[in-house]
């Protein structure tokens, strides 16, 4: 007995469709043969039928006795039928069997012939309850029916030929149908075993246990779902991995502000230090807090970016004016190293989105060009306009990103040199934002040549091609810094 399951099903409902589409074709079939033999049995005796009538008909008017009716009967007896001659009222008047009986047939053969037609009934005999077919015909003298000629033979002997054919189909089908549950038992067990393996193995990682996978070279959609679970599991260790180091590397990164700001207050709070010191502690403080605050902000928009929970506050925004700003925003840093900033834009493109939110992603993009740009190098930030779309281009000169990492530098969590610090979640949050926008970020970098980021986003309206008298004042203004810094 097979317990309940999937195999036990496919088993049940491969032998029932067998089972019955055997069914159905054995009982047409044994139809079809019964018809056969029956249709040849009747056809045979019609003929002959056909021949007594005519015969009667060329000889009746010659011939006025009864001996006409001896002559049917002896011309055209047929061999194991017996032939009757019947009267109009169904009485056997005379028969090739010479028994005397007083008994009227009534069967519809008799019925149907008196009406014209040859027909036939097959029935049990009264008597000797045998299964028998008789075909009557009215014999006609001018025009009127005169006697009514029947042949009645048994079918004993086709109707066992039919139940030994019947016997024989359904051996066949018994056969056929043990074949098919043996291959339905192999046919499950072939689905059912990859199952419970696959189900072995996922009951394993819903433990924890990530390092098992399935194994089994298995083919179709189960060996896709094998396939399926195995990467869900290689991809979990992954995260897991990336989960620990992020928290790794956040524990780090909060842990070097925390310890100065704790620093420099307990050296604060001792007292009897002079009032330089003081404002350098202070200046620490502000400092490392700021840090702090940039970092906690850093993962909370992380997080409602994967909850979808970031909602944008849109207006007109003029990407000129936004990035003249970052600009001024960054002229600090840059002056640290030495880095020109250029701004070329012989256009103001205007978008519809969140002033805040883009200032985010502009200022992590051209931050990192600063970070990792060489002293005294240069970032250059220009517009490409397209149809539909302002192509805002950062490049920078600097170390560059290997073939190896560009692929993974949009990934969460990932960093190509922990050592800059961070938490590698600026790309991953500037890349949800730019996206937010529906717009599209893109990478190119060679290692030791510097790096391109392309930030495709759809314009509001149409933009002019030629620049205004307002624009190139702007233009000059922004190349202006308290140092005298180019970053225009």
């Amino acid at each position: 007995m097979i317990k309940k399951g999937i195999r036990r099903e496919i088993v049940v409902h491969y032998f029932l469709v067998v089972f019955m589409a055997l069914l159905l074709v054995e009982v047409i079939f044994l139809l079809a043969v019964r018809t056969y033999y029956y249709d040849s049995v009747y056809s045979h005796i019609a003929s002959h039928i056909v021949l007594a009538d005519e015969y009667y008909q060329t000889y009746a008017l010659r011939d006025k006795n009864t001996s006409i009716i001896n002559q049917v009967i002896s011309y055209f007896e047929l061999y194991g039928t017996e032939l009757q001659v019947l009267n109009l009222d169904g009485r056997i008047l005379s028969s090739s069997n010479d028994f005397d009986t007083d008994n009227v047939i009534q069967t519809s053969d008799v019925t149907q012939a008196l009406a014209g037609e040859t027909s036939r009934w097959v029935g049990k005999q009264p008597g000797t309850n045998q299964i028998v077919m008789s075909v009557s015909k009215t014999l006609k003298n001018a025009g009127e029916n005169q006697y009514i000629l029947r042949y009645v033979t048994s079918l004993e002997k086709i109707n066992d030929k039919l139940l030994n054919l019947t016997m024989l189909s359904i051996l066949i089908g018994t056969a056929v149908l043990a074949t098919v549950l043996a291959f339905s038992i192999g046919l499950a067990n072939s689905i059912v075993k990859p199952i419970n393996n696959i189900r072995a193995v996922s009951a394993q990682m819903a433990k924890g246990r990530f390092n098992v996978r399935v194994k089994g070279d298995y083919k179709y959609e189960l060996g896709e779902l094998a396939s399926t679970l195995n990467y869900m599991a290689q991809e979990i260790v992954r995260s897991n991995q990336v989960k620990d180091d992020f928290i790794s590397s956040i524990s780090h990164e909060l842990r070097t502000p925390l310890t100065s700001i704790k620093g420099w207050s307990e050296t604060l709070n001792s007292g009897g230090y002079d009032p330089e010191e003081t404002r350098i502690g202070m200046q620490i403080i502000t400092k490392e807090t700021d840090r702090l605050i940039g970092l906690v902000e850093e993962i909370l928009d992380f997080s409602k970016l994967q909850q979808n929970e970031m909602k944008l506050v849109t207006s007109s925004v003029n990407l000129k004016e936004l990035l003249q700003e970052i600009m001024l925003n960054m002229w600090a840093k840059a002056e640290k190293k030495g880095i020109k900033l250029n701004l070329a834009a012989d256009w103001k493109p205007v978008i519809q989105g969140d002033a805040n939110r883009l200032k985010q992603v502009f200022l992590n993009l051209v931050d990192n060009a600063v970070k990792f740009s060489h002293e005294h190098g240069t970032v250059d930030l220009t517009f490409e306009m397209e149809e539909g779309f302002v192509a805002v281009v950062v490049r920078d000169y600097g170390i560059g990103i290997s073939e190896e990492h560009i692929q993974r530098v949009k990934d969460r969590f990932f960093q190509v040199n922990p050592v800059n610090g961070g938490t590698g979640l600026g790309l991953a949050i500037t890349q949800q934002l730019v996206e937010l926008h529906r717009g599209t970020l893109q990478m190119a970098s060679e290692l030791g040549q510097g790096t391109t980021v392309t930030v495709r986003l759809p314009l509001l309206e149409p933009q002019p091609q030629d620049m205004s008298v307002n624009d190139q004042q702007t233009e000059i203004e922004a190349t202006a810094s308290p140092s005298q810094q180019d970053y225009t």
